[in-house]
């Protein structure tokens, strides 16, 4: 499926089951304006429908992740008109930057190449995984503007790295960089700026042998059950291992397990199954 051109502020490039989604807006350190959030949307969306795509990695174009919410275009230029415009603004911001993201079939990684402020941190948050460059910026500065972080970004930052730590960087505006951010756990980890790329496609290459269906059930069990009392994500969690396995066409958890106990031709703390056999 072409997506060449398709949308104005992002870019879209599969290559070998990886989407690479790139935030296209470098003369505003990819700011996330109205249109932007209404085509993200729409990309992730279309990639969700794409069995070209097995992981999605999010990064943004030129020296920055995203600089955070356009002030001018997401603030002030709709602050005062019609209310439904309004409605329709912060809901496309939502939708793509948590309810989508945080809970997408298919496995995501952020690849923090550059700044990461504000609003920035939702979508960051949301990602399953995340890798940035040692030299990447990341900021709350909104205390800064006499404001309080807005929609998402002070849950989805204290579910991340907890609540000292993310009250430290609400509360006093103080910038890191990207190996203080993977001692906080916001990433996974984090490398220098010129091996990040290849560090993340290694990262989608290693989802990508995974079972898909058995993937996605692993990552929604996590994300679900952390808001459920111990008996409901323990019934969940069960569910969850039931519904793969009746979805699962390739029978992984079959295969594995005669793998393992009838051929021993695999160590399963050690190596995966070996799919298609």
């Amino acid at each position: 499926m072409p997506y060449a051109d398709r949308w104005t502020t992002v870019r879209v490039e599969i290559d070998e089951g990886i989407a690479w989604v790139e935030l296209n807006r470098p003369e505003k350190r990819n700011a996330m304006n109205p249109t932007l959030n209404a085509e993200m949307v729409e990309v992730l969306m279309a990639l969700d429908a794409d069995d070209a795509c097995g992981v999605l990695v999010l990064t943004g174009a030129g020296d920055a992740w995203s600089a955070g919410m356009d002030l001018k275009e997401y603030f002030r230029e709709v602050d005062g008109g019609p209310e439904h415009v309004q409605r329709k603004v912060r809901r496309d911001a939502a939708l793509w930057q948590w309810r989508l993201l945080r809970t997408y079939a298919k496995p995501t990684i952020a690849m923090v190449n550059g700044w990461c402020f504000g609003g920035a941190f939702t979508p960051l948050c949301a990602c399953d995984l995340a890798v940035a460059a040692n030299e990447a910026t990341f900021g709350l500065s909104e205390i800064n503007w006499g404001i309080p972080p807005g929609s998402l970004v002070s849950r989805g930052l204290a579910e991340t790295v907890g609540t000292r730590a993310a009250l430290l960087y609400i509360m006093t505006g103080r910038t890191f960089d990207g190996r203080k951010a993977a001692e906080l756990g916001l990433v996974n980890w984090s490398v220098p700026r010129e091996k990040l790329r290849d560090e993340v496609e290694s990262l989608a290459r290693e989802l990508l042998e995974k079972n898909p269906v058995v993937l996605r059930a692993a990552k929604l069990g996590v994300k679900h059950a952390q808001t459920m009392s111990w008996d409901t994500a323990e019934d969940y969690l069960y569910a969850k291992l039931e519904q793969s396995q009746f979805l699962d066409e390739e029978r992984g958890r079959e295969q594995g397990l005669a793998q393992f106990l009838d051929d021993k031709s695999i160590r399963p703390g050690l190596e995966a199954y070996k799919r298609g056999d």
